[in-house]
């Protein structure tokens, strides 16, 4: 399946590279985006194979490392996948409900 970015997710990506470029380094940096990419090739062909968020149901919630979960929704019709948020796992994930109008979710 095809997979885009939210507005919102991109945004949030550009400012996670952002901060561990400049927190840490390239090598971070890599290490990240390279896990990233095997998630979204593991979302890519097997999209229902992650949990289904406890706090909105029609998303999926996938760990892409023990600080950051991707959130996503499959469209079955167009063979798409929308990567919906990328959050911080140590905040609490109730704030996905409060920011679910800006994110665009039903």
């Amino acid at each position: 399946m095809k997979i885009y970015f939210s507005s919102k997710a991109e945004v949030i990506l550009l400012e996670l590279c952002d901060y561990l470029r400049m927190e840490y380094n390239e090598r971070v940096l890599d290490k990240f985006l390279a896990k990233l990419d095997s998630k979204l090739n593991l979302i890519s062909n097997q999209p229902f194979a992650s949990p289904k968020s406890f706090i909105i149901d029609s998303l999926y919630k996938c760990v892409v490392t023990k600080q950051v979960s991707l959130y996503y929704r499959v469209d079955i019709k167009n063979n798409e996948i929308e990567i919906i948020t990328l959050f911080d796992s140590r905040q609490n994930p109730i704030t996905l409900i409060d920011d679910s109008s800006e994110l665009d979710i039903d």
